[in-house]
């Protein structure tokens, strides 16, 4: 399964953006599939992560701003950003994790600036 992330682009502090991972064959072979982001410099972190059986979490700094969901009838993974803030700026990726030996699967990224 292949995934490719889209949606990304230049917006201003407050704005929003949705960003969308289509994937190339059945998402309900992963159990789990989350949102990262890398910001220059820094490591890949955990946004937001999705189950198979819709509960999610998110990381404390985005809590509030973001929403995950998923569409296993067509593939795809979805993630709602509102209130953009600069520090939100970063190459954004989608991953799906999958059941049993848990191996990563990873879309290319998808840059999001938040910028005046």
């Amino acid at each position: 399964v292949q995934l490719q992330a889209s949606g990304g682009g230049l917006v201003q502090p407050g704005g929003f953006l949705r960003l969308s991972c289509a994937a190339s064959g059945s998402i309900s072979s992963f159990a789990d599939m989350g949102w990262y982001r890398q910001a220059p410099g820094k490591q890949r972190d955990l946004v937001a992560v999705i189950a198979s059986g819709r509960s999610s979490q998110y990381a404390p700094s985005v809590k509030g701003r973001f929403t995950i969901s998923r569409d296993d009838a067509k593939n795809m993974l979805y993630r709602q950003m509102n209130n953009l803030k600069p520090e939100d700026t970063a190459v954004y990726y989608c991953n799906g994790k999958t059941w049993g030996y848990g191996l990563d699967y990873w879309g290319k990224g998808t840059q999001v600036t938040v910028s005046s």
